[in-house]
């Protein structure tokens, strides 16, 4: 069954911003120190290089179609049941993600003058960022969850993201004691040069979140990650 299409929030104060951000964040998350470590596994010992977060990203649809909306039967959900009710707006303070042993603290993350979205710290094994100016976990919409595949000195966050399957849960506490529930709508790597902006950060009419991380081989010419792992996901 076809996803839904989004409901542009053309009212919403926050949509400018989410504009900017599918524009800005292409498909490439992150290198940062994630690619010192793939450097001296291959023999290299390079550091990065500055811009090491990727190509531009093309122009935005805002228009296009959304990964899974969560009242689509083939999500995992009942037919006809219809989408959680969106929360308010709060903070995320902590990723619990039993399946792949996730118990990570947050951090805000914000765009660059490059336009790109700044990687969490990359010396911090446990840590995972949000877009702290777009929409908040569990609030209607799409919000942005990254964290580092692996960091200089060993596997991080999402080491093992691309291991959630369909149907599995994840909850997300929040500044405001409450806790938004998401189940794993589907899980999907994508070339880096051929990434779905518009599929993956594109406003949804429900809550929505995606996981994303690095995958792929390790490109010792671009010192990057070829790919980017996505995990879709929708309010419960």
């Amino acid at each position: 069954m076809p996803a839904s299409p989004p409901t542009p929030l053309a009212t919403d104060p926050a949509s400018p911003m989410r504009r900017r951000l599918r524009t800005a964040m292409t498909a490439v998350f992150w290198s940062g120190a994630g690619l010192v470590l793939a450097t001296t596994l291959l023999g290299g010992a390079e550091d990065p290089p500055d811009d090491a977060h990727g190509p531009h990203a093309p122009p935005a649809v805002s228009t296009a179609p959304s990964g899974t909306a969560a009242s689509d039967p083939a999500a995992g959900e009942p037919a006809g049941k219809a989408p959680a009710r969106p929360l308010p707006r709060s903070e995320p303070t902590r990723l619990l993600i039993p399946a792949i042993d996730v118990d990570a603290p947050f951090t805000d993350l914000a765009i660059n003058r490059k336009g790109q979205l700044e990687p969490p710290p990359a010396h911090d094994t446990n840590l995972v960022g949000w877009h702290a100016k777009g929409v908040s976990p569990g609030e209607r919409g799409t919000s942005i969850i990254a964290g580092h595949v692996d960091t200089a000195t060993s596997p991080a966050v999402f080491a093992r993201l691309g291991e959630l399957e369909k149907g599995d849960r994840f909850r997300v506490l929040r500044e405001d004691g409450s806790k938004a529930t998401f189940v794993v709508d589907d899980t999907e790597s994508f070339e880096k040069d051929d990434f779905p902006d518009a599929r993956v950060y594109a406003d949804t009419p429900d809550a929505q979140v995606r996981l994303i991380t690095c995958a792929g081989d390790y490109d010792r010419a671009a010192r990057d990650y070829t790919e980017n792992l996505v995990v879709f996901a929708h309010l419960v």
